[in-house]
């Protein structure tokens, strides 16, 4: 699978070379190889040669004890690598060890409702509402005395990214995030979109009833499955591969997270008061200060928007890199290695 990388790359100083640089966007330049040539570059990895993680573990952050796997030496710099719906910490389970040999210490944590992360209280809402993941990531490096990392994601991962570089920048030294700027707000939701982006939403509004969470409930792996296949239709995934993410559905609460996440985007549920003025912040679509590279598969089967739509969101270093290839929404498992590489040339901005 190719991972020839399409660099592109503008950097943006004020309003009125936002919108400039939104016009030329689709146009390459050099900008991107010379700062590349300055990191050190990943060795080429097959997809899928790895099928484990060094180490597995637990700890007690907020109100979740998180499942998460870990990488490289305890006394590192860290990157926090953050997975999506339907899939979990084995997006990774490639990126993991190049980072860990370039120098990282890698933390791939399952966010709430996968895997082996729990909730402490069985009282706690099962709140899938996207402040509330970011809120756990910032538990989590506080539990792990983290004081700053590199952060990655992809989906609700590269979300859950976004917000916690708008909202504690501090907290972040550089961010990689796929398909770009990814805050939302209900507010903004009420506008209906048009018929065929609607159409690419269908699962949304199928949760969004009775009948899709319990769907979603009976056939969880086969709902996952046949989102795998429309959202990344050119990556040939085994059932092995499958199934092993497939195992993180099974935690107790996957369902209630992932059907509060969607009615929640709709209007249809309410968020918990606590996360109120953060969703305040985020209503307003912040512009992000933290140096980052945005990345898209060239064969994203998923909704997402164009580079051009978020360019001007982001207001540090930055730089686009559309992977070519066939690579489609779980672009850090489809291109591995251009995935770590982009984590590692954030990181030298």
């Amino acid at each position: 699978m190719s991972e020839q990388i399409n660099h592109h790359r503008r950097r943006f100083f004020g309003m009125t070379a936002v919108a400039l640089a939104a016009v030329e966007f689709g146009v390459a330049g050099t900008a991107a190889a010379q700062s590349s040539a300055t990191a050190a570059s990943v060795p080429a990895i097959k997809p899928g040669t790895n099928r484990s993680f060094e180490a597995l573990k637990q700890v007690k952050a907020g109100v979740l004890d998180i499942g998460y796997a870990e990488a490289g030496k305890a006394d590192a710099p860290v990157v926090l690598l953050l997975h999506g719906w339907p899939y979990d910490i084995y997006s990774f389970v490639d990126v993991a060890p190049l980072l860990a040999s370039a120098g990282y210490r890698v933390i791939v944590p399952y966010l709430r409702g996968y895997g082996t992360t729990r909730f402490l209280d069985d009282q706690t809402p099962r709140n899938g509402q996207p402040s509330a993941l970011a809120a756990d990531m910032i538990a989590l490096l506080d539990a792990l005395d983290i004081e700053k990392a590199v952060i990655a994601g992809y989906d609700w991962g590269g979300r859950t990214a976004n917000i916690m570089a708008a909202l504690w920048p501090e907290r972040c030294k550089a961010m990689v995030s796929v398909s770009g700027y990814l805050i939302g707000s209900q507010e903004a939701n009420k506008k209906p979109l048009p018929p065929k982006a609607e159409l690419a939403w269908w699962y949304q509004f199928y949760f969004a009833t009775e009948r899709g969470r319990q769907g979603y409930e009976s056939n969880t792996h086969d709902f996952a499955k046949l989102i795998w296949q429309t959202a990344s239709p050119k990556w040939n995934f085994d059932d092995a591969t499958f199934d092993r993410s497939a195992a993180a559905f099974d935690n107790p609460d996957h369902v209630a997270i992932v059907i509060h996440n969607y009615r929640w985007r709709l209007g249809l549920v309410e968020g918990e008061a606590k996360y109120d003025a953060y969703e305040t912040t985020l209503a307003a679509t912040p512009v992000i200060s933290v140096p980052t590279i945005t990345m898209e598969g060239d064969a994203n089967g998923a909704p997402h928007p164009q580079p051009s739509a978020y360019a001007g969101k982001f207001s540090g270093k930055y730089e686009h890199r559309t992977i070519d290839g066939g690579i489609g929404h779980n672009l850090p498992q489809e291109a591995p290695q251009a995935f770590a590489q982009a984590v590692i040339d954030v990181d030298r901005f």
